[in-house]
């Protein structure tokens, strides 16, 4: 009989306990999961305002280059028209003094 009250104090697993356990592994997944969601938002944020700057700094870069293509061209336009316009008097020039030299008789 000293066996007997001893069997009957025995602890049976408690049901709330085992629930318990259950919902800290729900909610722990149901963190992972919000948290992968804000992990996600943020790189798709930060790849969108990458790409916008990019975007940007590509285009005002065309935009500079292509007005320092312009001042380029028109200041060799300018040049171009410069020499020819010196190599035309000059030319005029030599050819005046060849006719003119070929005139008079060399004394």
């Amino acid at each position: 009989m000293v066996c007997a009250p001893a069997l009957g104090f025995s602890q049976q697993p408690a049901p709330d306990k085992d629930s318990g356990v259950k919902q800290d592994l729900k909610t722990a997944g149901h963190n992972t999961k919000d948290a992968a969601k804000d992990t996600g938002h943020a790189v798709k944020t930060g790849t969108t305002k990458a790409y916008d700057a990019t975007k940007n700094g590509t285009e005002k870069a065309a935009g500079t280059t292509a007005k320092g293509t312009k001042k380029v061209v028109h200041s060799t336009e300018h040049g171009t028209k410069k020499a020819l316009t010196k190599t035309k008097d000059t030319t005029k020039g030599a050819v005046k003094g060849a006719k003119e030299g070929s005139k008079e008789p060399e004394k």
